[in-house]
């Protein structure tokens, strides 16, 4: 559905080829009949853009766990069944991995019939589980944490081991050299101290890949040292599409603070333009260089628990929980915080005070720079194809 599932998809892919063997990538939504795919999307990304009520509803009522029989996806998914038993008989499939709810739900319809002949591994992305997630006709589930692999469980009765997040090896090296940040700004909590240093006027920042006049993190701290000076770069994560709520108040509030806000607005690009109005803020569109740009910054301000949230986290970089988007990304963001492995702030001084706390070097910084990277525990590929041999040779 969103660029999440993508990424992840992709490297499970390169993990694959790197073992010498092949995968191919499926956009479930690809396989509806009559445009369901592409009309489902839209309105999920409309919904959760401009109607945020709207999807917190629908998640209310299909998604959030609870006892008692509620609508599923399982009736749209099975229309996809065709096609992607189709697809699994002439690849020669070993194995089929879906990374998203809905995919979930067809493999699980699939094999619970016996019209999928080879075994189906649920790689669940999310950190709050959701009852899309569930079926019990899929063979194994693989969970980002021990308490979701326990919820699959309970909830289905089928296996689920964990293997943490699936992320790209490149966000798991240091940065190379990286300088000591400065302290956190000691200004006052109150978001209208009147004693922060003024924000630098507002940059004129391309919104492309190519910002860093050089490479990786070098570049992009070249970068934030020409544009905000003494001040820790935060990153602010609105996702693909470029969805917050009050991130012009957010952003104003760091940079009176003493923080240089980087946000990353993915492809909306009206959100990049107006931000990039404001003194202070380095407002970015799409960025493909998003290791050497964690590798650069100080913390991440995230609303989703998706998988810029991960990716910080296997980075090295503080994760802090604001303003999260609604039904799985609020869910989300507060299960991360109970783990231990973010914080979540309820207000603007919460928010100044985490940064301050978690930019700074110190215990704090590197007990949950710890924390966040002991979630990677093993790799999901070696898990799938554990899963398909076991299967064959039952056979």
């Amino acid at each position: 559905m969103g660029a999440g599932h993508d990424t992840v998809a992709a490297e499970l892919v390169r993990r694959a080829r790197e073992r010498g063997d092949d995968a191919l990538v499926v956009d479930v939504l690809a396989l509806l009949p009559y445009g369901l795919g592409s009309a489902l999307r839209h309105f999920y990304r409309g919904s959760v853009r401009h109607f945020p009520w709207a999807y917190a509803a629908l998640y209310r009522l299909f998604l959030r766990p609870g006892a008692g029989r509620r609508p599923g996806g399982t009736p749209l998914a099975r229309l996809a069944g065709g096609r992607l038993r189709e697809l699994a008989e002439s690849t020669g499939a070993d194995v089929v991995v879906p990374v998203f709810h809905l995919g979930a739900q067809l493999t699980g319809h699939l094999r619970a019939r016996g019209l999928l002949t080879v075994p189906s591994v649920v790689l669940v992305i999310d950190f709050a589980l959701h009852r899309q997630w569930l079926h019990s006709g899929n063979d194994h589930h693989l969970c980002l944490t021990e308490q979701a692999a326990r919820e699959v469980r309970e909830s289905t009765g089928s296996p689920a081991w964990t293997c943490g997040p699936v992320v790209a090896p490149e966000f798991f090296a240091d940065a190379p050299d990286a300088p000591d940040a400065p302290d956190a700004p000691d200004a006052p909590d109150a978001p209208d101290a009147p004693d922060a240093p003024d924000a630098p006027d507002a940059p004129d920042v391309p919104g492309g890949p190519d910002v860093p006049g050089a490479p990786g993190a070098a570049g992009w701290r070249g970068l934030f040292d020409r544009l905000g000076p003494g001040r820790p770069a935060v990153v602010l994560s609105a996702g693909a599409w470029g969805v917050g709520s009050h991130l012009d108040v957010t952003v104003r509030l760091l940079t009176d603070h003493g923080f240089l806000p980087v946000v990353l607005c993915g492809d909306n690009e009206r959100l990049r333009r107006d931000l990039s109005g404001t003194p202070g803020v380095v407002a970015l569109g799409w960025v493909t260089d998003m290791p050497g740009l964690l590798h650069a910054a100080r913390a991440l301000v995230d609303n989703a628990a998706g998988q810029t949230a991960v990716q910080a986290l296997a980075a090295g970089l503080p994760v802090v929980g604001y303003r999260p988007i609604p039904g799985h990304g609020a869910d989300g963001v507060r299960r991360m915080a109970a783990l231990g492995v973010s914080d979540v702030a309820e207000d603007g001084t919460g928010l100044l005070g985490a940064l301050r706390r978690l930019t700074a070097p110190g215990p704090a910084r590197r007990e949950r720079i710890a924390a966040g990277r002991a979630l990677f525990t093993d790799d999901a590929v070696a898990r799938a194809y554990a899963v398909a041999d076991a299967w064959r040779a039952c056979r």
